[in-house]
């Protein structure tokens, strides 16, 4: 098991179903990710960079792309949406107040770029 999967087994239902939802919308637009750490927590990692960690917190599950710009691209997506706040390099939700597909999937895209370099 990789370090994902470990940190996915120890976490209670709701918060594993929520997280492991954020991490297979990233595999599913880096499909060549794989797991790894970024600054100590778990994390999707592509060509030894991190793409994104997501880890349970006290209040909230925070996303962590590696990146104050990813979280900017898609922060105004967020704007307003119940349950969802935004910092710098953070965006915090809980299990009953998902982030939408669509804007995940441009968070991951948006980290993507960096690495490659686009």
């Amino acid at each position: 098991m990789g370090t994902i999967d470990d940190y996915l087994a120890e976490l209670d239902p709701a918060d594993r179903e929520a997280i492991d939802r954020v991490y297979a919308v990233a595999r599913r637009e880096v499909p060549d990710a794989e797991q790894g750490k970024g600054y100590g927590m778990p994390a999707l990692v592509h060509r030894g960079k991190g793409l994104l960690s997501v880890m349970r917190a006290k209040k909230h599950i925070g996303i962590y792309p590696f990146s104050p710009d990813a979280v900017a691209a898609v922060a105004g997506l967020l704007e307003g949406s119940p349950g969802i706040s935004v910092d710098k390099g953070t965006i915090r939700f809980q299990p009953e107040h998902p982030i939408p597909t669509a804007v995940l999937e441009s968070l991951v895209r948006a980290r993507l770029a960096q690495i490659d370099g686009a």
